[in-house]
């Protein structure tokens, strides 16, 4: 039986970009397929912005976001945080590319480059469709589909099925109805796709 992670992120997620690559890696080694899920972080369920947390706190994820970057060989770009826009678009465009069956591990993959290395505004409209256009894709037509209705049902759908599930951060993976949130879980995630499922 072919094995299913559901898949719940952001693209507007430091997180989801550090833990991207190695996910889609760990998934392919174990003939798992994907079924992604764009969502905001659920605060019903007790997801937390980082800009509603105390400073000491805010000080300390980012020295994490850091160390997990050098060890996963990525570079994250705070420079000029404040002045992005949105991200949210960006992730509409990833969701129309899901809906159409289109390559949506390599658009996610170039936005979130964009966005946390090198430090590009996807919130803008010529910004994320120029990027979908180097990488393969019709940013223009994708970018438009992601303001659909149709799109936004999808996005309505996708927060309730992770809302459900009890999922309140981004990343976080459901295989066989467990949930590892944080890229910082996928060594669990991994052994459960081994067939060793760790309870506490």
């Amino acid at each position: 039986m072919t094995k299913s992670i559901d898949y719940f992120f952001s693209v507007g997620s430091p997180w989801d970009f550090i833990g991207l690559e190695t996910f889609a890696t760990l998934a392919s080694d174990h003939g798992a397929t994907i079924r992604p899920y764009v969502i905001p972080l659920i605060e019903d369920n007790g997801g937390i912005y980082s800009r509603n947390r105390p400073e000491a706190r805010r000080t300390y994820w980012t020295t994490d976001l850091k160390r997990w970057a050098a060890l996963r060989g990525k570079v994250l770009n705070f420079d000029n945080r404040a002045e992005l826009s949105d991200p949210t678009p960006a992730g509409l465009m990833i969701m129309a590319a899901i809906e159409q069956s289109q390559d949506w591990l390599t658009l996610a993959a170039a936005l979130q480059e964009a966005f946390w290395a090198r430090g590009d505004d996807i919130g803008k409209a010529e910004v994320r469709r120029g990027i979908a256009n180097a990488v393969g894709f019709d940013g223009a037509a994708l970018d438009e589909r992601g303001q659909s209705d149709a799109v936004q049902a999808v996005r309505t759908s996708s927060y309730e099925t992770a809302k459900a599930a009890g999922v309140f951060g981004v990343p976080t993976y459901r295989y066989e109805d467990e949930l590892y949130w944080g890229q910082d879980s996928l060594s669990f995630l991994a052994r459960h796709l081994k067939g060793e499922k760790l309870v506490a």
